[in-house]
């Protein structure tokens, strides 16, 4: 098919006629306006038609051996690759009835015989330019797709990478979490997908939003930025009052966020795990978590989650004030905490993939913690099954 963007390329047009003085004479009609393309029988046109260097537009008689013009159109319209070529009945049958079915199948003009070779080079030019205005408009609508799906995914990036970097500098400020980071996100996603088709979570745990918790989780602890450096890095466990300090990261967070929003004008729906989590993380299942004390379902999905997530891997994560849990350990405690810290078909998802945990924690290992030693129980257990000298 011709290049709807170059005004001076000629245009092509197909005549399909079964009779060879009527091909010749609307060949010698357009040929020096138009490169024309001859097909003496439907089966013919359809090639030509579908074959590269497809016709702008077909000129197509009505009555022809073995396969009359209706039945041509009828393929051309079937096929996609051919079924926007605009099509011009060309034949002597005059009734009113035959236009009307003619136009009703799809055909953008009817010229009947004799023709007038005036209203011929009419009809084509006219027909023409409205398909290359048409083709002109579909490029333009086409690009501007492009465009938008190329500012949609430079906006989405920008969004993770500010999400990051704000997760980031939080986690600078403490300089135990490692790679608690890229776990914690990680357990959250693996659990989620755990329960997409769960009766009680199927309708919120769509694939979209399961990437938003995955983007999301990473912002859990921002607040920890407004905590004072003599509580947040205190090398022990926390007094009463320092500790209900430490409490107010989550609606620290939670506020910074909204007040983002607010400089924004509007809700941002991109924020929206990132506010249930960061405010409600630290909620627990039977109501005595904290900032809100809720309860149950009352708390959102996402902050459930990552609760989960967040206890599991702040067990197996080396702490100046504890040691680094084993999996199974840390394991048992979250087991042990269902329907009490969390909700109770969580821990039953984590249950069934509690092995995607112990890989993802070995493979995002901090210097030293649960992961690295996991790595080394992992090897002397291969060991101890497979003597030097046996394995593989």
């Amino acid at each position: 098919m011709s290049n709807p963007l170059d005004p001076g390329e000629k245009r092509t047009v197909l005549v399909v006629d079964d009779t060879p003085d009527n091909l010749s004479l609307m060949s010698s009609l357009l040929r020096t306006d138009y490169r024309v393309k001859l097909a003496p029988s439907g089966e013919r046109a359809l090639k030509i038609a579908s074959a590269d260097g497809k016709p702008d537009l077909i000129l197509l008689d009505i009555m022809m051996p073995d396969m009359d013009g209706y039945e041509v159109l009828r393929r051309l319209r079937a096929d996609p690759g051919t079924a926007d070529i605009p099509v011009i009945f060309l034949t002597a049958m005059s009734a009113t009835e035959d236009e009307k079915i003619g136009l009703d199948m799809g055909a953008v003009d009817y010229i009947t015989k004799p023709i007038s070779p005036a209203t011929v080079m009419a009809r084509v030019r006219n027909h023409i330019e409205l398909k290359l205005a048409r083709d002109f408009l579909q490029n333009q609508s086409r690009y501007l797709e492009q465009e938008v799906q190329k500012r949609t995914r430079e906006i989405v990036a920008i969004q993770d990478i500010t999400v990051r970097a704000i997760a980031l500098l939080a986690e600078t400020r403490d300089n135990e979490t490692g790679n608690h980071l890229r776990r914690t996100q990680k357990y959250v996603k693996a659990l989620a997908i755990q329960l997409k088709y769960h009766p009680r979570f199927a309708s919120e745990l769509t694939n979209e939003a399961i990437e938003s918790l995955y983007k999301s989780a990473p912002l859990h602890d921002i607040g920890k930025v407004g905590i004072p450096d003599r509580i947040l890095l205190k090398p022990g466990k926390l007094d009463d009052d320092e500790y209900e300090i430490m409490k107010t990261h989550t609606t620290l967070g939670h506020a910074a966020l909204v007040h983002a929003e607010e400089e924004e004008g509007h809700e941002m729906p991109f924020l929206r795990y990132a506010k249930e989590i960061t405010l409600c993380h630290q909620e627990k299942w039977d109501g005595t978590g904290y900032p809100m004390g809720l309860h149950g379902d009352a708390i959102p999905i996402s902050a459930r989650l990552m609760a989960l997530a967040d206890v599991y891997d702040a067990l197996i994560s080396k702490r100046v004030y504890k040691r680094a849990f084993s999996h199974d350990e840390a394991s048992a405690i979250i087991l042990k905490g269902r329907g009490s810290h969390f909700d109770p078909d969580i821990v039953d998802a984590f249950e069934a993939i509690e092995a995607q945990f112990r890989t993802i924690a070995i493979d995002f290992a901090d210097d030293d913690g649960e992961a690295a030693s996991e790595v080394f129980r992992m090897a002397v257990d291969l060991t101890n099954r497979h003597p030097v000298g046996t394995v593989g």
